[in-house]
């Protein structure tokens, strides 16, 4: 986990804690950062509670929590997994993977949004119950080498690059660096069919401003604002159809699943798309001009 500069880590963990635990002031359309953080993040209870598993589209299916996303990607060769979650989510995804009639043996390749224990902590315990070779963008590297639960060092196989390829039983995952988030953070995109048709599939890292996090003057990474703005040119640039996320309100996940098998596939959702970086850009710039102002920037 990524700590603000200026705050210890149990300090931060407690406001966090405290965030995720006050309901909602403001209506989906037009949230703070803050209030984005508690939609993505949920409750407590909710981090390792099963979400009923099922396929998102083609190849790919959710295999994650109530509030914390994971993705499995079927191949012919093995699976792909993305995002391990906190090591008690394991077990979770596990049971997941199982209900789909997977092997959760199968998995040979373990990769992350970002390094932050709600994504990656469980990595080690995945890799010992599999495996996997676990890789990660070569930027997130040194916060991911500091999630070591129980102190259990922290597996890598493989480091990547921004543009890196992840190929799999004819099934290609691109690493997009998105950095801001984390200085790794990672979307990550893929093409899936469904009928004769092909469709382009963004998963995003994330975008979110957590609360704590110093956008002006930031002394361990000078330029924060600078790599978030990047990023969000840079998702914009992609084409997608369909949108996924780290977190599944970040693609309005439980609407959409209780439409599954009712007409056209709910998860195809351009529009969906566009409408969260709106968000997630809106927040972040709120933030910018507040801590800019309170720096006299502004």
């Amino acid at each position: 986990m990524l700590v603000p500069f200026g705050q210890t880590r149990r300090a931060y963990l407690k406001q966090l804690a405290a965030l995720a635990a006050a309901p909602l002031a403001g209506p989906l359309f037009a949230q703070t950062a803050e209030e984005l953080f508690r939609r993505n993040i949920g409750s407590p209870d909710q981090f390792n509670k099963a979400f009923p598993p099922y396929k998102v589209i083609d190849n790919i299916y959710y295999v994650g929590s109530v509030s914390l996303a994971s993705f499995l990607f079927v191949t012919p060769q093995g699976n792909i997994l993305l995002n391990s979650c906190f090591e008690a989510t394991v077990p979770v995804i596990r049971a997941s993977v199982e209900k789909l009639g997977f092997q959760f043996t199968d998995i040979k390749i373990l990769l992350g949004s970002h390094a932050h224990a709600d994504h990656m902590q469980g990595d080690a315990l995945v890799k010992k119950l599999t495996g996997a070779k676990v890789m990660c963008m070569a930027e997130d590297v040194p916060a991911l080498m500091k999630i070591t639960p129980g102190g259990k060092p922290h597996p890598l196989d493989k480091t990547l690059h921004d543009g890196d390829e992840v190929k799999l039983g004819g099934t290609t995952l691109t690493a997009h660096l998105t950095a801001g988030h984390t200085r790794g953070c990672t979307t990550w995109t893929t093409t899936a069919h469904e009928g004769r048709k092909a469709y382009d599939v963004v998963i995003l890292g994330s975008m979110g401003v957590n609360p704590g996090y110093i956008l002006v003057n930031n002394k361990d990474v000078p330029d924060i604002a600078g790599e978030y703005m990047r990023s969000f040119k840079l998702l914009r640039s992609l084409h997608c159809d369909v949108p996924l996320g780290s977190h599944p309100t970040m693609y309005n996940m439980v609407e959409k699943y209780a439409r599954l098998g009712k007409g056209p596939n709910p998860f195809i959702d351009p529009e969906g798309y566009t409408h969260e970086l709106d968000l997630e850009e809106h927040a972040f710039l709120e933030v910018l001009d507040k801590q800019r102002k309170a720096a006299g920037l502004s």
